[in-house]
């Protein structure tokens, strides 16, 4: 089992029988949105760190995956899924012409 998966199941388990002071119970009971502005913060944070430090970089996108974890257990989304879109989109091509711009969204 990779530490992602363990991180996994760990906030699984927090999200089955919430813990006091846990700070992933917590993001649990504020809801959903309290977990999406969490993920939208970290990966702010994770944009700034790539200008600066590695250890920066390494540090903010351990807790920009942490989050997203949290986010995929709070809406039923395994690892595993993830791991088949990508797995799908293995050798794939994709055009640039293809992909939304930001101003498409």
């Amino acid at each position: 089992m990779t530490v992602i998966e363990e991180v996994y199941q760990e906030i699984l388990a927090r999200k089955q029988a919430p813990k006091e002071g846990s700070y992933t119970s917590y993001l649990f009971e504020k809801g959903d949105d309290k977990i999406l502005k969490k993920v939208g913060e970290e990966a702010i944070e994770v944009v700034i760190a790539a200008k600066n430090e590695q250890a920066e970089l390494i540090s903010e996108t351990s807790d920009l995956l942490y989050h997203l974890l949290v986010l995929l257990v709070g809406k039923d989304v395994s690892l595993e899924a993830i791991e088949q879109e990508m797995a799908g989109r293995i050798g794939k091509k994709s055009r640039i012409h293809d992909r939304k711009t930001v101003e498409d969204y």
